[in-house]
């Protein structure tokens, strides 16, 4: 009888990981949006809002929180890695003559192709948003509520970091275009039938996701200087 770690991590098993993580990754990334999309509110409502966050259970849900979140983008990286892997090497025993969509289940197109860059990019990007605005200084008042709608305000205030979120959200959206469908896909959820409809709530969801990560950036940088927005509320 095989191994739970064997079962786990064959071929089958890194699919089900990979589409799993990616589906709760997807409902993190909606989760996430909505919550930033308060800083359009003003800072009354953001830093209401990350207070709730960094207050739940006195203070310890959010530690298990990003801990969890951890664990979820290590194994959904390595999943998705390793099958990739195993898809280049079965691969090389065919030789194809012609890089193209091979219908079916195979639906090519840049965003399936560029499924490893896309997330690599990705994952530095997230390193150095949390970086900037997890740890970014921001002053709480006598509340104990964090002005950090400033410190994200002032972030984008930086054209060149503005632009790069911007950048960053479009292929945000290119890696949810192939990466929504495919999580049915690795569960076994698809076929040729439903496989359409599938696609295209991928691709919508894509846009709705990128346009609302890429209006509020925006939005904050022709808002108007940050140094006018004082106190936590």
């Amino acid at each position: 009888m095989a191994s739970f770690g064997s079962v786990v991590w064959s071929s089958i098993g890194k699919k089900v990981i990979t589409g799993l993580t990616g589906f709760a990754l997807v409902a993190f990334v909606v989760v996430h949006l909505i919550g930033n999309l308060t800083l359009l509110l003003g800072p009354g409502p953001f830093n209401e809002y990350a207070h709730f966050l960094e207050t739940m259970a006195h203070g310890q849900l959010i530690y298990v929180a990003e801990v969890g979140m951890i664990v979820l983008f290590l194994a959904h990286i390595i999943a998705a890695v390793s099958v990739a892997w195993l898809d280049r090497r079965k691969a090389r025993r065919v030789a194809y003559r012609y890089s193209t969509n091979a219908g079916g289940k195979s639906r090519k197109t840049l965003s399936s192709t560029t499924m490893i860059y896309t997330g690599s990019l990705l994952l530095v990007f997230i390193i150095g948003h949390i970086k900037k605005f997890k740890f970014g200084g921001a002053v709480a008042d006598a509340d104990g509520v964090k002005n950090l709608y400033k410190v994200v305000v002032s972030g984008f205030q930086d054209p060149v970091f503005t632009t790069i979120t911007v950048v960053m959200m479009i292929i945000l959206g290119f890696h949810l275009r192939h990466g929504v469908w495919s999580a049915f896909q690795s569960l076994g959820l698809a076929n040729d039938r439903y496989l359409p409809t599938l696609e295209r709530i991928g691709f919508v969801l894509a846009i709705l996701l990128a346009l609302g990560f890429i209006v509020i950036p925006l939005v904050l940088f022709f808002a108007g200087d940050p140094n006018a927005i004082v106190g936590g509320h």
